[in-house]
């Protein structure tokens, strides 16, 4: 029983992750907009329009009006960052850090899929058959937490990966796959550097698959009870998979921004890293680019969280058609 509901969930996950990659990897590069920026912009400089002299004569001085400050350029959207990527790195740059994103489907969803079922038999059995909403943000909690653990390694990865094509040439990390990616950061950075921002990666986790599972069975029974077991078709599974996929985007942007930012951090070698910890990113983005800098990337997220987990559930269901009456 166990067993089976990990290979379901890791085949549906993968799927899901390879079919939505170029979405993931345009919410990544908008996540980091603005970043290195904010970090050397100069202040401006405040001047007093009038000066005193010894006699208490104001004296009128020079000062700059607010039109003479040019005005921060438009961060460009979705849409424009999907098509700078094809003009500057090919189709193939869309599917940059692919591999990785395998990886982490195959270890951190596979986990939390598999673990998240156990769960949810167990407790529902003990309750007679049913299991509360509460239960099941519990089970997506810890199943999230625990998958997360896992497959860090092949996120920081993944987010490397993807965000290499935005630095200059020369700072390009240009990693031939996962395996080089995390080989290399384990030399030269050490093993830690592997788990770097885990504790956002198993918050972050956590949000997800509790938002994420639970909203789907939550919706789907919802669906079920109102139009009955005859309506256990498509149709209910886009539906209550596309509002998991909206509750979940919404819950776990801010802690995405951050983990996100995190991860693709260069600490140069004998120079303090950039940001301190979680808390430190938070409030220097916040400081430097404002509160709603942690929603950036807000619409990629919707829109690759809506289309991965309709992916996902709908894959997930039709699987489960196949391995029905198997036992392994």
């Amino acid at each position: 029983m166990g067993v089976k509901g990990f290979v379901e969930g890791g085949i549906a996950s993968i799927v899901a992750g390879c079919s939505t990659h170029p979405l993931d990897l345009i919410k990544v590069r908008m996540q980091l907009q603005g970043e290195a920026a904010a970090a050397v912009a100069p202040q401006p400089a405040l001047r007093p329009a009038l000066a005193f002299h010894a006699g208490g004569h104001a004296v009128a001085l020079p000062h700059h009006h607010h039109h003479d400050i040019p005005a921060p350029p438009r961060k460009p959207g979705p849409l424009a960052v999907g098509a700078q990527i094809l003009r500057s790195e090919g189709a193939a740059g869309l599917f940059s850090g692919v591999s990785a994103t395998m990886l982490r489907q195959t270890l951190y969803s596979t986990t939390r899929m598999g673990l998240y079922d156990i769960l949810k038999t167990r407790w529902a059995r003990e309750n007679g058959g049913v299991l509360p909403l509460h239960r099941k943000i519990l089970a997506g909690l810890v199943a999230g937490g625990v998958g997360a653990a896992v497959g860090n390694p092949a996120d920081v990865a993944m987010v490397r990966m993807q965000a290499d094509g935005r630095l200059p040439l020369a700072e390009r990390r240009n990693y031939r796959g996962v395996g080089d990616a995390i080989g290399r950061m384990a030399r030269d950075e050490g093993v830690r550097s592997l788990w770097r921002g885990s504790s956002l990666t198993v918050n972050r986790a956590m949000i997800v698959t509790a938002s994420q599972l639970a909203t789907y069975d939550q919706a789907k029974e919802a669906i079920l009870a109102r139009r009955g077991p005859g309506a256990d078709g498509l149709a209910t599974h886009v539906a209550a998979s596309f509002t998991a996929g909206i509750v979940a985007a919404a819950a776990s942007n801010p802690v995405d921004v951050v983990k996100t930012r995190m991860m693709n951090m260069k600490v140069a070698p004998g120079a303090p890293p950039p940001y301190a910890g979680a808390v430190d990113c938070a409030l220097k983005t916040v400081r430097s680019e404002g509160p709603m800098a942690l929603y950036k990337g807000f619409i990629p997220t919707v829109m690759r969280q809506g289309p991965f987990t309709v992916v996902l559930f709908v894959t997930l269901e039709q699987v489960r058609k196949v391995f029905k009456g198997v036992e392994f």
